[in-house]
Protein backbone atom coordinates (compact mmCIF):
# COMPACT_ATOMS: atom_id res chain seq x y z
CA UNK A 1 0.00 0.00 0.00
CA UNK A 2 0.81 4.29 -0.21
CA UNK A 3 2.11 5.78 2.35
CA UNK A 4 0.15 6.59 5.09
CA UNK A 5 -0.21 10.29 4.28
CA UNK A 6 0.51 10.39 0.44
CA UNK A 7 -1.25 8.64 -2.76
CA UNK A 8 0.41 7.74 -6.08
CA UNK A 9 -1.65 11.02 -7.47
CA UNK A 10 0.20 14.38 -7.77
CA UNK A 11 0.58 15.35 -4.55
CA UNK A 12 -0.85 15.45 -1.10
CA UNK A 13 -4.42 16.66 0.28
CA UNK A 14 -4.33 20.03 1.92
CA UNK A 15 -5.19 19.97 5.32
CA UNK A 16 -7.45 23.00 5.08
CA UNK A 17 -9.36 20.37 2.74
CA UNK A 18 -9.31 17.65 5.67
CA UNK A 19 -10.47 19.87 8.14
CA UNK A 20 -13.73 21.31 6.24
CA UNK A 21 -14.42 17.46 5.22
CA UNK A 22 -13.99 16.36 8.87
CA UNK A 23 -16.66 19.39 9.54
CA UNK A 24 -19.07 18.31 7.14
CA UNK A 25 -19.10 14.84 8.15
CA UNK A 26 -21.93 13.16 10.38
CA UNK A 27 -19.84 10.92 12.06
CA UNK A 28 -22.46 9.09 13.85
CA UNK A 29 -24.26 8.55 10.82
CA UNK A 30 -21.17 7.15 9.01
CA UNK A 31 -20.63 5.04 12.44
CA UNK A 32 -23.73 3.67 12.30
CA UNK A 33 -23.54 2.28 8.74
CA UNK A 34 -21.36 0.10 9.78
CA UNK A 35 -21.65 -0.19 13.95
CA UNK A 36 -25.42 -0.27 15.36
CA UNK A 37 -25.60 2.57 17.78
CA UNK A 38 -28.13 3.42 20.10
CA UNK A 39 -28.33 6.96 21.86
CA UNK A 40 -27.21 7.12 25.50
CA UNK A 41 -27.39 10.86 26.72
CA UNK A 42 -26.03 12.82 24.46
CA UNK A 43 -23.83 10.54 22.81
CA UNK A 44 -24.00 7.24 21.40
CA UNK A 45 -22.69 3.64 22.32
CA UNK A 46 -21.90 0.31 21.13
CA UNK A 47 -20.32 -2.63 21.87
CA UNK A 48 -16.55 -1.58 20.74
CA UNK A 49 -15.92 -2.69 16.86
CA UNK A 50 -11.69 -2.56 17.72
CA UNK A 51 -11.73 -5.81 20.86
CA UNK A 52 -14.33 -8.13 22.37
CA UNK A 53 -16.23 -7.35 24.91
CA UNK A 54 -19.98 -7.71 26.29
CA UNK A 55 -21.09 -4.60 27.47
CA UNK A 56 -20.94 -1.11 25.20
CA UNK A 57 -17.91 1.13 26.16
CA UNK A 58 -17.62 2.86 22.98
CA UNK A 59 -18.67 6.49 22.66
CA UNK A 60 -19.59 8.33 19.81
CA UNK A 61 -19.57 12.10 20.60
CA UNK A 62 -22.01 14.02 17.47
CA UNK A 63 -21.35 17.35 18.45
CA UNK A 64 -17.39 17.17 19.17
CA UNK A 65 -17.23 14.34 16.03
CA UNK A 66 -14.95 11.98 18.37
CA UNK A 67 -15.51 8.28 19.13
CA UNK A 68 -13.54 6.32 21.96
CA UNK A 69 -13.48 3.44 23.43
CA UNK A 70 -13.42 2.97 27.46
CA UNK A 71 -12.52 -0.88 27.19
CA UNK A 72 -9.36 -1.12 24.62
CA UNK A 73 -8.68 3.35 24.42
CA UNK A 74 -9.71 3.36 20.40
CA UNK A 75 -10.42 7.01 19.50
CA UNK A 76 -10.45 9.27 16.74
CA UNK A 77 -12.31 11.18 13.74
CA UNK A 78 -13.90 10.13 11.05
CA UNK A 79 -11.06 9.22 8.97
CA UNK A 80 -9.15 7.54 11.78
CA UNK A 81 -12.12 5.44 12.04
CA UNK A 82 -12.22 4.41 8.62
CA UNK A 83 -8.57 3.23 8.35
CA UNK A 84 -8.98 0.93 11.58
CA UNK A 85 -12.81 -0.25 10.81
CA UNK A 86 -12.05 -0.40 6.77
CA UNK A 87 -8.38 -1.26 6.76
CA UNK A 88 -7.81 2.07 4.66
CA UNK A 89 -4.75 4.21 4.40
CA UNK A 90 -4.94 7.60 5.25
CA UNK A 91 -5.23 8.47 1.61
CA UNK A 92 -7.84 5.73 0.96
CA UNK A 93 -9.63 6.68 4.28
CA UNK A 94 -9.98 10.63 2.67
CA UNK A 95 -11.08 9.27 -0.28
CA UNK A 96 -13.86 7.25 0.99
CA UNK A 97 -15.27 9.81 3.36
CA UNK A 98 -15.10 12.38 0.53
CA UNK A 99 -17.29 10.33 -1.86
CA UNK A 100 -19.41 9.81 1.25
CA UNK A 101 -19.74 13.50 1.15
CA UNK A 102 -20.06 14.42 -2.42
CA UNK A 103 -16.73 15.98 -2.44
CA UNK A 104 -13.98 15.95 -4.47
CA UNK A 105 -10.76 15.47 -3.01
CA UNK A 106 -7.82 18.49 -4.11
CA UNK A 107 -3.88 17.99 -4.23
CA UNK A 108 -1.03 20.45 -3.59
CA UNK A 109 2.11 20.09 -4.24
CA UNK A 110 4.62 17.97 -2.82
CA UNK A 111 8.64 17.76 -1.66
CA UNK A 112 10.68 16.26 -4.58
CA UNK A 113 12.37 13.62 -1.77
CA UNK A 114 8.33 12.80 -1.53
CA UNK A 115 7.60 12.67 -4.95
CA UNK A 116 10.66 10.62 -5.66
CA UNK A 117 9.92 7.78 -3.15
CA UNK A 118 6.45 7.57 -4.54
CA UNK A 119 7.71 6.93 -7.98
CA UNK A 120 10.26 4.20 -6.48
CA UNK A 121 7.56 2.21 -4.74
CA UNK A 122 5.56 2.68 -8.22
CA UNK A 123 8.36 1.36 -10.16
CA UNK A 124 9.40 -1.28 -8.00
CA UNK A 125 5.30 -2.57 -8.48
CA UNK A 126 5.70 -1.86 -12.23
CA UNK A 127 8.86 -4.31 -12.46
CA UNK A 128 7.81 -7.32 -10.51
CA UNK A 129 4.85 -6.97 -12.83
CA UNK A 130 6.98 -6.91 -16.02
CA UNK A 131 9.20 -9.27 -13.91
CA UNK A 132 6.17 -11.75 -14.28
CA UNK A 133 5.50 -11.38 -17.64
CA UNK A 134 8.52 -12.27 -18.64
CA UNK A 135 8.80 -15.85 -16.28
CA UNK A 136 5.13 -16.60 -18.14
CA UNK A 137 7.08 -15.95 -21.55
CA UNK A 138 9.61 -18.33 -20.64
CA UNK A 139 7.38 -20.67 -19.70
CA UNK A 140 5.89 -20.75 -23.11
CA UNK A 141 9.11 -20.48 -25.41
CA UNK A 142 12.22 -20.98 -23.32
CA UNK A 143 14.11 -23.99 -24.37
CA UNK A 144 14.29 -25.96 -21.03
CA UNK A 145 11.03 -25.17 -20.01
CA UNK A 146 9.28 -27.86 -21.49
CA UNK A 147 10.37 -30.01 -18.04
CA UNK A 148 8.52 -27.30 -15.78
CA UNK A 149 5.34 -28.00 -18.37
CA UNK A 150 5.67 -31.87 -18.20
CA UNK A 151 5.32 -31.02 -14.21
CA UNK A 152 2.39 -28.99 -14.46
CA UNK A 153 0.87 -31.38 -16.50
CA UNK A 154 1.46 -34.38 -14.36
CA UNK A 155 -0.88 -32.56 -11.87
CA UNK A 156 -3.06 -31.82 -13.80
CA UNK A 157 -2.71 -27.97 -14.53
CA UNK A 158 -4.68 -26.81 -17.69
CA UNK A 159 -3.13 -24.15 -19.24
CA UNK A 160 -6.13 -21.75 -18.23
CA UNK A 161 -5.29 -22.28 -14.57
CA UNK A 162 -1.85 -21.56 -15.03
CA UNK A 163 -2.78 -18.44 -16.91
CA UNK A 164 -4.94 -17.08 -13.90
CA UNK A 165 -2.48 -17.98 -11.44
CA UNK A 166 0.29 -16.30 -14.14
CA UNK A 167 2.49 -19.34 -13.22
CA UNK A 168 5.50 -18.76 -14.95
CA UNK A 169 9.08 -20.46 -15.58
CA UNK A 170 12.71 -19.16 -14.36
CA UNK A 171 15.35 -20.29 -16.48
CA UNK A 172 18.30 -21.45 -15.21
CA UNK A 173 20.91 -18.95 -16.18
CA UNK A 174 22.56 -17.47 -12.99
CA UNK A 175 21.96 -13.88 -14.97
CA UNK A 176 18.83 -14.91 -17.28
CA UNK A 177 16.79 -11.24 -15.55
CA UNK A 178 20.12 -8.63 -16.96
CA UNK A 179 20.86 -10.08 -19.87
CA UNK A 180 17.56 -11.48 -21.38
CA UNK A 181 14.85 -9.26 -18.87
CA UNK A 182 17.05 -6.42 -19.12
CA UNK A 183 16.53 -4.98 -23.01
CA UNK A 184 12.38 -5.54 -22.43
CA UNK A 185 12.38 -3.34 -19.66
CA UNK A 186 14.68 -0.54 -21.40
CA UNK A 187 18.00 1.49 -20.73
CA UNK A 188 18.03 2.21 -16.99
CA UNK A 189 21.43 2.08 -14.66
CA UNK A 190 18.41 1.64 -11.70
CA UNK A 191 17.57 -1.68 -12.78
CA UNK A 192 20.15 -3.78 -11.40
CA UNK A 193 19.53 -1.98 -7.94
CA UNK A 194 16.02 -2.55 -8.06
CA UNK A 195 15.96 -6.10 -8.79
CA UNK A 196 17.74 -6.58 -5.56
CA UNK A 197 15.51 -4.62 -3.55
CA UNK A 198 12.62 -6.62 -5.20
CA UNK A 199 14.61 -9.50 -4.18
CA UNK A 200 15.03 -10.76 -7.30
CA UNK A 201 18.49 -10.49 -7.26
CA UNK A 202 20.93 -11.49 -4.71
CA UNK A 203 24.20 -9.08 -3.82
CA UNK A 204 27.34 -10.42 -2.88
CA UNK A 205 30.60 -9.29 -1.30
CA UNK A 206 32.57 -6.89 -3.93
CA UNK A 207 29.02 -6.02 -5.47
CA UNK A 208 28.23 -9.24 -7.95
CA UNK A 209 24.71 -9.93 -8.17
CA UNK A 210 22.75 -13.28 -10.00
CA UNK A 211 19.26 -14.70 -9.83
CA UNK A 212 18.04 -15.69 -6.84
CA UNK A 213 15.19 -18.25 -8.98
CA UNK A 214 16.53 -20.34 -11.54
CA UNK A 215 15.50 -23.38 -12.77
CA UNK A 216 11.88 -23.23 -11.04
CA UNK A 217 8.54 -23.12 -11.94
CA UNK A 218 7.50 -19.42 -10.63
CA UNK A 219 4.22 -18.36 -8.75
CA UNK A 220 3.74 -14.67 -8.40
CA UNK A 221 2.52 -13.48 -5.04
CA UNK A 222 -0.17 -10.74 -5.18
CA UNK A 223 -1.68 -8.51 -2.78
CA UNK A 224 -5.02 -7.98 -2.29
CA UNK A 225 -4.89 -5.33 -4.74
CA UNK A 226 -3.75 -7.79 -7.45
CA UNK A 227 0.08 -6.01 -7.85
CA UNK A 228 2.97 -8.90 -7.76
CA UNK A 229 4.49 -8.01 -4.27
CA UNK A 230 7.01 -11.16 -4.47
CA UNK A 231 7.85 -15.04 -5.93
CA UNK A 232 7.29 -18.27 -4.71
CA UNK A 233 9.33 -21.20 -7.37
CA UNK A 234 9.12 -24.52 -6.97
CA UNK A 235 11.69 -26.68 -8.31
CA UNK A 236 11.51 -28.68 -11.67
CA UNK A 237 13.18 -32.13 -10.10
CA UNK A 238 12.24 -33.17 -6.90
CA UNK A 239 16.39 -33.76 -6.48
CA UNK A 240 16.95 -29.97 -6.01
CA UNK A 241 16.99 -28.15 -3.03
CA UNK A 242 15.25 -26.45 -1.45
CA UNK A 243 11.97 -27.64 -2.98
CA UNK A 244 9.97 -24.34 -2.15
CA UNK A 245 12.38 -21.20 -2.32
CA UNK A 246 10.09 -17.29 -1.37
CA UNK A 247 11.24 -14.02 -2.28
CA UNK A 248 12.59 -12.60 0.99
CA UNK A 249 10.85 -9.80 3.21
CA UNK A 250 11.04 -6.40 1.01
CA UNK A 251 9.61 -3.24 1.56
CA UNK A 252 6.65 -4.20 -1.04
CA UNK A 253 6.59 -8.22 0.76
CA UNK A 254 5.90 -9.02 4.47
CA UNK A 255 5.22 -12.24 5.04
CA UNK A 256 3.87 -12.15 7.90
CA UNK A 257 0.84 -10.12 6.58
CA UNK A 258 0.47 -11.86 3.32
CA UNK A 259 -1.36 -14.90 2.18
CA UNK A 260 -1.20 -16.67 -1.09
CA UNK A 261 -4.42 -16.65 -3.31
CA UNK A 262 -6.59 -14.15 -1.61
CA UNK A 263 -6.49 -11.89 -4.56
CA UNK A 264 -7.34 -15.03 -7.13
CA UNK A 265 -10.43 -16.44 -4.60
CA UNK A 266 -11.55 -12.66 -5.13
CA UNK A 267 -11.36 -12.61 -8.47
CA UNK A 268 -13.71 -15.98 -8.97
CA UNK A 269 -16.41 -14.09 -8.69
CA UNK A 270 -17.85 -16.67 -6.60
CA UNK A 271 -19.41 -16.26 -3.11
CA UNK A 272 -18.13 -18.58 -0.44
CA UNK A 273 -19.36 -19.90 3.11
CA UNK A 274 -15.88 -20.34 4.42
CA UNK A 275 -12.29 -19.75 3.40
CA UNK A 276 -9.59 -22.69 3.65
CA UNK A 277 -5.88 -23.00 4.72
CA UNK A 278 -3.83 -24.87 3.33
CA UNK A 279 0.14 -25.24 3.52
CA UNK A 280 1.27 -24.10 0.05
CA UNK A 281 0.53 -22.16 -3.41
CA UNK A 282 0.71 -25.33 -5.16
CA UNK A 283 -2.08 -27.03 -3.01
CA UNK A 284 -3.91 -23.97 -3.77
CA UNK A 285 -3.36 -24.05 -7.43
CA UNK A 286 -4.33 -27.92 -7.89
CA UNK A 287 -7.83 -26.70 -5.50
CA UNK A 288 -8.61 -24.16 -7.91
CA UNK A 289 -8.36 -26.34 -10.59
CA UNK A 290 -11.01 -28.42 -9.20
CA UNK A 291 -12.70 -25.66 -9.10
CA UNK A 292 -12.14 -25.11 -5.75
CA UNK A 293 -11.70 -21.51 -5.42
CA UNK A 294 -12.03 -20.30 -1.69
CA UNK A 295 -8.33 -21.75 -0.41
CA UNK A 296 -5.27 -19.52 0.17
CA UNK A 297 -1.70 -20.07 1.90
CA UNK A 298 0.74 -18.76 4.39
CA UNK A 299 3.93 -18.17 3.07
CA UNK A 300 6.84 -20.02 4.06
CA UNK A 301 5.74 -18.84 7.79
CA UNK A 302 3.28 -20.21 10.72
CA UNK A 303 0.08 -18.28 10.72
CA UNK A 304 -0.23 -14.80 12.80
CA UNK A 305 -2.29 -12.97 13.79
CA UNK A 306 -2.27 -10.29 10.76
CA UNK A 307 -3.25 -13.37 8.73
CA UNK A 308 -6.39 -14.56 10.64
CA UNK A 309 -7.67 -10.46 10.41
CA UNK A 310 -6.86 -10.95 6.61
CA UNK A 311 -9.04 -13.90 6.77
CA UNK A 312 -11.79 -12.77 8.98
CA UNK A 313 -12.41 -9.87 7.17
CA UNK A 314 -12.97 -12.20 4.12
CA UNK A 315 -14.96 -14.82 5.42
CA UNK A 316 -16.54 -15.36 8.68
CA UNK A 317 -15.56 -19.47 8.66
CA UNK A 318 -12.12 -20.09 8.75
CA UNK A 319 -10.74 -24.01 7.74
CA UNK A 320 -6.98 -25.03 8.51
CA UNK A 321 -5.77 -27.70 6.35
CA UNK A 322 -2.58 -29.55 8.52
CA UNK A 323 -1.18 -32.87 7.67
CA UNK A 324 -1.75 -35.19 10.68
CA UNK A 325 2.16 -35.83 11.73
CA UNK A 326 3.59 -33.88 14.97
CA UNK A 327 4.71 -30.70 13.11
CA UNK A 328 0.74 -30.57 11.82
CA UNK A 329 -0.25 -30.84 14.83
CA UNK A 330 1.42 -28.10 16.46
CA UNK A 331 1.09 -25.51 13.73
CA UNK A 332 -2.60 -26.12 14.49
CA UNK A 333 -2.31 -25.24 18.17
CA UNK A 334 -0.64 -22.31 17.25
CA UNK A 335 -3.13 -21.29 15.05
CA UNK A 336 -6.02 -21.61 17.70
CA UNK A 337 -4.17 -20.28 20.01
CA UNK A 338 -4.05 -17.22 17.96
CA UNK A 339 -7.95 -17.40 16.59
CA UNK A 340 -9.30 -17.75 20.05
CA UNK A 341 -9.09 -14.07 20.82
CA UNK A 342 -10.26 -13.15 18.18
CA UNK A 343 -13.33 -15.51 18.36
CA UNK A 344 -16.22 -12.99 18.44
CA UNK A 345 -20.02 -14.37 18.21
CA UNK A 346 -20.42 -14.63 14.47
CA UNK A 347 -16.89 -16.50 13.82
CA UNK A 348 -16.00 -19.83 13.20
CA UNK A 349 -12.75 -22.02 13.34
CA UNK A 350 -12.22 -25.81 12.57
CA UNK A 351 -9.31 -27.97 11.74
CA UNK A 352 -8.59 -30.91 9.45
CA UNK A 353 -5.97 -33.17 9.36
CA UNK A 354 -5.22 -34.72 5.99
CA UNK A 355 -4.01 -38.84 6.36
CA UNK A 356 -0.43 -39.19 6.62
CA UNK A 357 1.54 -38.76 3.23
CA UNK A 358 -2.17 -36.96 1.91
CA UNK A 359 -2.49 -33.14 0.51
CA UNK A 360 -4.92 -31.97 -0.40
CA UNK A 361 -3.93 -32.45 -4.18
CA UNK A 362 -3.71 -35.70 -3.24
CA UNK A 363 -6.97 -35.90 -1.29
CA UNK A 364 -9.65 -34.70 -3.88
CA UNK A 365 -7.89 -36.45 -6.78
CA UNK A 366 -8.99 -39.96 -4.92
CA UNK A 367 -12.07 -39.06 -3.14
CA UNK A 368 -13.67 -35.89 -5.69
CA UNK A 369 -14.58 -33.07 -4.71
CA UNK A 370 -17.53 -34.18 -3.35
CA UNK A 371 -15.46 -36.98 -1.04
CA UNK A 372 -12.65 -33.78 -0.17
CA UNK A 373 -15.88 -31.26 0.70
CA UNK A 374 -17.48 -33.73 2.67
CA UNK A 375 -13.81 -33.91 4.79
CA UNK A 376 -14.02 -30.11 5.67
CA UNK A 377 -17.97 -30.42 6.02
CA UNK A 378 -16.55 -32.49 8.92
CA UNK A 379 -13.54 -30.30 10.24
CA UNK A 380 -13.04 -30.54 14.48
CA UNK A 381 -14.48 -27.50 15.55
CA UNK A 382 -12.23 -25.27 17.62
CA UNK A 383 -14.00 -26.43 21.09
CA UNK A 384 -13.48 -29.68 20.23
CA UNK A 385 -9.67 -29.70 18.98
CA UNK A 386 -8.97 -27.26 22.22
CA UNK A 387 -10.43 -29.90 24.46
CA UNK A 388 -8.47 -33.20 22.55
CA UNK A 389 -5.35 -31.44 22.80
CA UNK A 390 -5.76 -30.24 26.36
CA UNK A 391 -6.93 -34.19 27.21
CA UNK A 392 -4.06 -35.12 25.42
CA UNK A 393 -1.43 -33.51 28.04
CA UNK A 394 -2.85 -35.02 31.14
CA UNK A 395 -0.51 -36.99 32.88
CA UNK A 396 -3.89 -38.35 34.99
CA UNK A 397 -6.88 -40.67 33.39
CA UNK A 398 -9.73 -38.12 33.14
CA UNK A 399 -11.57 -39.94 35.33
CA UNK A 400 -10.03 -39.25 38.52
CA UNK A 401 -10.29 -36.41 40.55
CA UNK A 402 -6.65 -35.43 40.16
CA UNK A 403 -7.10 -35.85 36.32
CA UNK A 404 -10.16 -33.46 36.36
CA UNK A 405 -8.57 -31.21 38.16
CA UNK A 406 -5.38 -30.90 35.51
CA UNK A 407 -7.69 -30.49 33.05
CA UNK A 408 -9.55 -27.88 34.90
CA UNK A 409 -5.98 -25.53 35.00
CA UNK A 410 -5.30 -26.34 31.93
CA UNK A 411 -8.23 -25.18 30.17
CA UNK A 412 -8.08 -21.83 32.31
CA UNK A 413 -5.44 -19.41 30.25
CA UNK A 414 -7.42 -20.45 27.22
CA UNK A 415 -11.01 -20.13 28.66
CA UNK A 416 -10.54 -16.71 30.22
CA UNK A 417 -9.27 -14.92 27.01
CA UNK A 418 -12.06 -16.39 24.94
CA UNK A 419 -14.42 -12.98 23.85
CA UNK A 420 -17.93 -12.94 23.84
CA UNK A 421 -20.33 -15.83 24.77
CA UNK A 422 -17.57 -18.24 24.07
CA UNK A 423 -16.17 -18.50 27.36
CA UNK A 424 -20.08 -19.63 28.60
CA UNK A 425 -19.81 -22.41 26.25
CA UNK A 426 -16.12 -23.85 27.03
CA UNK A 427 -17.08 -23.59 30.47
CA UNK A 428 -20.19 -25.70 29.78
CA UNK A 429 -18.07 -27.84 28.02
CA UNK A 430 -15.70 -28.68 30.63
CA UNK A 431 -18.10 -28.96 33.19
CA UNK A 432 -19.41 -31.47 31.34
CA UNK A 433 -16.01 -33.81 30.88
CA UNK A 434 -15.39 -32.93 35.14
CA UNK A 435 -18.57 -33.19 36.86
CA UNK A 436 -18.11 -29.96 38.63
CA UNK A 437 -21.03 -26.94 37.97
CA UNK A 438 -20.55 -24.28 35.74
CA UNK A 439 -20.75 -21.54 38.35
CA UNK A 440 -18.38 -23.26 40.88
CA UNK A 441 -15.88 -23.47 37.64
CA UNK A 442 -16.33 -19.96 37.14
CA UNK A 443 -15.39 -19.05 40.65
CA UNK A 444 -12.31 -21.40 39.94
CA UNK A 445 -11.36 -19.65 37.20
CA UNK A 446 -12.22 -16.13 38.42
CA UNK A 447 -15.03 -15.42 35.44
CA UNK A 448 -18.46 -14.48 35.43
CA UNK A 449 -20.22 -17.39 33.64
CA UNK A 450 -23.86 -18.27 33.13
CA UNK A 451 -24.23 -21.38 34.12
CA UNK A 452 -27.01 -23.74 35.70
CA UNK A 453 -27.93 -25.09 38.42
CA UNK A 454 -26.59 -21.95 40.09
CA UNK A 455 -27.19 -20.60 43.83
CA UNK A 456 -29.19 -17.71 43.69
CA UNK A 457 -27.62 -15.79 46.23
CA UNK A 458 -23.65 -17.13 45.01
CA UNK A 459 -21.28 -14.22 44.17
CA UNK A 460 -23.64 -11.39 44.59
CA UNK A 461 -24.22 -9.18 47.84
CA UNK A 462 -27.70 -9.25 49.35
CA UNK A 463 -29.61 -7.32 50.01
CA UNK A 464 -28.31 -4.91 47.24
CA UNK A 465 -27.69 -1.30 48.41
CA UNK A 466 -29.95 1.60 47.78
CA UNK A 467 -27.24 3.87 46.30
CA UNK A 468 -27.52 7.51 45.70
CA UNK A 469 -26.23 9.11 42.42
CA UNK A 470 -23.74 11.17 44.53
CA UNK A 471 -22.56 8.58 47.00
CA UNK A 472 -19.16 8.19 48.18
CA UNK A 473 -19.68 4.29 46.70
CA UNK A 474 -20.55 5.35 43.21
CA UNK A 475 -18.40 8.30 42.97
CA UNK A 476 -15.38 5.70 43.99
CA UNK A 477 -16.57 3.12 41.72
CA UNK A 478 -17.19 6.12 39.39
CA UNK A 479 -12.94 6.51 39.22
CA UNK A 480 -11.92 2.93 39.40
CA UNK A 481 -14.12 2.33 36.09
CA UNK A 482 -12.08 4.22 34.62
CA UNK A 483 -8.77 4.30 36.44
CA UNK A 484 -9.05 0.59 37.77
CA UNK A 485 -5.49 0.53 38.58
CA UNK A 486 -6.17 2.52 41.56
CA UNK A 487 -7.38 -0.37 43.20
CA UNK A 488 -4.45 -0.79 44.28
CA UNK A 489 -4.07 2.20 45.77
CA UNK A 490 -6.82 1.60 48.40
CA UNK A 491 -5.38 1.18 52.08
CA UNK A 492 -5.10 -2.23 53.13
CA UNK A 493 -6.78 -0.95 56.20
CA UNK A 494 -9.69 0.58 54.45
CA UNK A 495 -10.08 -2.39 52.37
CA UNK A 496 -10.24 -4.43 55.48
CA UNK A 497 -12.79 -2.19 57.52
CA UNK A 498 -14.81 -1.93 54.49
CA UNK A 499 -15.31 -5.59 54.56
CA UNK A 500 -16.08 -6.36 57.89
CA UNK A 501 -18.96 -3.36 57.77
CA UNK A 502 -22.53 -4.88 57.61
CA UNK A 503 -23.45 -1.46 55.65
CA UNK A 504 -24.35 -3.04 51.98
CA UNK A 505 -23.19 -0.42 49.74
CA UNK A 506 -19.67 -0.67 51.47
CA UNK A 507 -19.78 -4.79 50.68
CA UNK A 508 -21.05 -3.70 47.44
CA UNK A 509 -17.99 -1.70 46.93
CA UNK A 510 -16.04 -4.68 48.72
CA UNK A 511 -17.22 -7.17 45.68
CA UNK A 512 -16.47 -4.33 42.96
CA UNK A 513 -12.80 -4.13 44.34
CA UNK A 514 -12.14 -7.76 44.87
CA UNK A 515 -13.37 -8.04 41.31
CA UNK A 516 -11.18 -5.76 39.60
CA UNK A 517 -7.96 -7.33 41.72
CA UNK A 518 -8.96 -10.75 40.70
CA UNK A 519 -8.80 -9.88 37.06
CA UNK A 520 -5.69 -7.94 36.73
CA UNK A 521 -7.76 -4.64 37.10
CA UNK A 522 -8.98 -4.67 33.80
CA UNK A 523 -11.80 -2.39 33.88
CA UNK A 524 -13.98 -4.85 31.22
CA UNK A 525 -14.12 -7.35 34.11
CA UNK A 526 -15.78 -4.73 36.37
CA UNK A 527 -18.18 -3.88 33.12
CA UNK A 528 -18.82 -7.52 33.09
CA UNK A 529 -19.50 -7.80 37.13
CA UNK A 530 -22.02 -4.37 36.72
CA UNK A 531 -24.16 -6.35 33.50
CA UNK A 532 -25.36 -8.78 36.05
CA UNK A 533 -29.44 -7.32 36.13
CA UNK A 534 -29.23 -7.14 39.68
CA UNK A 535 -26.46 -4.07 39.89
CA UNK A 536 -28.53 -2.13 36.73
CA UNK A 537 -29.07 0.73 38.98
CA UNK A 538 -25.76 1.39 39.68
CA UNK A 539 -24.77 1.14 35.96
CA UNK A 540 -27.60 3.75 35.37
CA UNK A 541 -26.30 6.03 38.45
CA UNK A 542 -22.76 5.67 37.31
CA UNK A 543 -23.70 7.58 33.46
CA UNK A 544 -25.01 10.10 35.72
CA UNK A 545 -21.43 10.92 36.98
CA UNK A 546 -18.61 12.53 35.66
CA UNK A 547 -15.11 12.46 36.38
CA UNK A 548 -12.54 15.52 37.03
CA UNK A 549 -11.11 17.20 33.44
CA UNK A 550 -7.74 16.30 34.42
CA UNK A 551 -6.09 13.36 36.15
CA UNK A 552 -4.31 14.94 39.17
CA UNK A 553 -8.37 15.60 39.63
CA UNK A 554 -9.42 12.10 39.38
CA UNK A 555 -6.31 11.34 42.27
CA UNK A 556 -7.08 14.27 44.27
CA UNK A 557 -10.85 13.12 44.10
CA UNK A 558 -9.25 9.33 44.81
CA UNK A 559 -7.35 10.58 48.08
CA UNK A 560 -10.17 12.41 48.99
CA UNK A 561 -12.88 9.90 49.14
CA UNK A 562 -10.80 6.96 50.55
CA UNK A 563 -9.73 9.23 53.41
CA UNK A 564 -13.64 10.10 54.47
CA UNK A 565 -14.62 6.35 54.03
CA UNK A 566 -11.85 5.68 56.61
CA UNK A 567 -12.98 8.54 58.81
CA UNK A 568 -16.05 7.32 58.54
CA UNK A 569 -15.34 3.89 59.59
CA UNK A 570 -13.07 4.33 62.20
CA UNK A 571 -14.62 8.24 64.02
CA UNK A 572 -18.07 7.62 62.48
CA UNK A 573 -19.04 10.52 65.37
CA UNK A 574 -16.09 13.09 63.94
CA UNK A 575 -16.24 12.37 60.38
CA UNK A 576 -18.59 13.94 57.98
CA UNK A 577 -20.07 11.37 55.62
CA UNK A 578 -18.43 12.34 52.03
CA UNK A 579 -22.29 11.64 50.90
CA UNK A 580 -23.17 14.86 52.85
CA UNK A 581 -20.11 16.92 50.71
CA UNK A 582 -20.69 19.58 48.91
CA UNK A 583 -17.80 20.70 45.79
CA UNK A 584 -16.81 23.58 47.51
CA UNK A 585 -16.70 21.35 50.58
CA UNK A 586 -14.31 18.97 48.03
CA UNK A 587 -12.46 21.98 46.45
CA UNK A 588 -11.45 23.52 50.10
CA UNK A 589 -10.46 20.32 51.07
CA UNK A 590 -8.03 20.00 47.91
CA UNK A 591 -6.38 23.19 48.42
CA UNK A 592 -5.36 22.03 52.30
CA UNK A 593 -3.68 19.06 50.57
CA UNK A 594 -1.80 21.02 48.38
CA UNK A 595 -0.89 23.39 50.51
CA UNK A 596 0.48 20.22 52.86
CA UNK A 597 2.07 19.49 50.14
CA UNK A 598 4.16 22.57 50.00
Amino acid sequence: MVGSNQTQQSGSIPRAFIDDLLNRTDLVQLINARVPLKKAGTNYKACCPFHDEKTPSFNVNGVKQFYHCFGCGASGDAIRFLQDYDGLTFVEAVEALASFNGMEVPREKISPAMQAQQQKTRDLYDLMFQVAKFYRQQLKLHARSEEAKQYLRQRGLTPEIAKTFAIGYAPPGWETLLTDFAPTWGESTELPSQLVDTGMLIEKEGGRRYDRFRHRIMFPIRDGRGRVVAFGGRVVSDDDQPKYLNSPETTLFHKTQTLYGVYEMRQSRQRFDRVLVVEGYMDVVALAQFGIRNAVATLGTAVTAEHLQTLFRELNEVVFCFDGDQAGQKAAWKALELALPQMQATRSVKFLFLPEGADPDSCVREEGVEGFTRRVDQALTLSAFLFKGLEARLTLPLSTPEGQQQLIALAKPYITQAPEALPDVLTQQLSDKVQVPVWRLGQIMGIRVAGRNRPKNEGVSEPLPKLKVHSKVLRLLKILSAYPMLTKGVPPELFERLQQSDQPEHRFLVEAMQTLLAHNCLSQALADWLQDTRRQRAVALLDQLELPATKEGVVDDFQFLTQQLHQELTQPGLAKRADDWSLEDIAAWQAQQKAQKL
